[in-house]
């Protein structure tokens, strides 16, 4: 009869025949991954910063053009599907089937929607960069009125400290 190993010896086995992590070699996505992370260490407890609701929405990819209109017309050919992924499959593989040609004017339609998205995002940049640089002097001019009202207040103890020298001089 053969001796079989259990499980667990043999993976101590393979603990021990492992290279160091330097030494590995890794795909080429696994060591973006790993680099990506190193540099960056996620904050415990750390919240992701709020979004705006007055920021535009990124525009749609010409897919995403196409199957707006793909999706009314499947709805139409099948009223009882009524699966996302089922329309999201049939979209894609009716995507995947459309020539350039097919495809242009959708590209066309995504082009027009990215040049206004582009609009709109450099008039809300500079919206945030004016109301920044308000915040900005309103923080400044508060923290200077506050500097003066703390030395109008150290100018007032300093002329009281003086007036009653004065009298104990007397």
């Amino acid at each position: 009869m053969k001796a079989t190993r259990s499980r667990s010896s043999a993976r101590r086995d393979n603990k021990e025949t492992v290279k160091p992590v330097e030494d590995r070699i890794i795909g080429k996505r696994k060591a973006a991954l790993r680099a990506d992370k190193s540099n960056k260490k996620p904050a415990k407890n750390a919240k992701p910063a709020k979004k705006d609701p007055n920021k535009p929405k990124r525009p749609p990819t010409a897919f995403f053009v196409f199957l707006e209109e793909f999706r009314t017309i499947y709805k139409q050919e099948h009223p009882k599907v009524k699966a996302v992924s089922a329309v999201g499959k049939a979209g894609g593989e009716k995507w995947k089937s459309l020539s350039k040609a097919e495809k242009a004017p959708y590209e066309a339609k995504a082009a027009k929607r990215k040049s206004e998205y582009e609009k709109l995002m450099a008039a809300y940049n500079k919206k945030q960069a004016s109301s920044d640089d308000e915040e900005e002097a309103e923080a400044e001019s508060e923290s200077e009125s506050s500097k003066s009202q703390v030395n109008d207040k150290d100018d007032e103890e300093s002329e009281e400290d003086e007036e009653e020298e004065y009298e104990d001089d007397d």
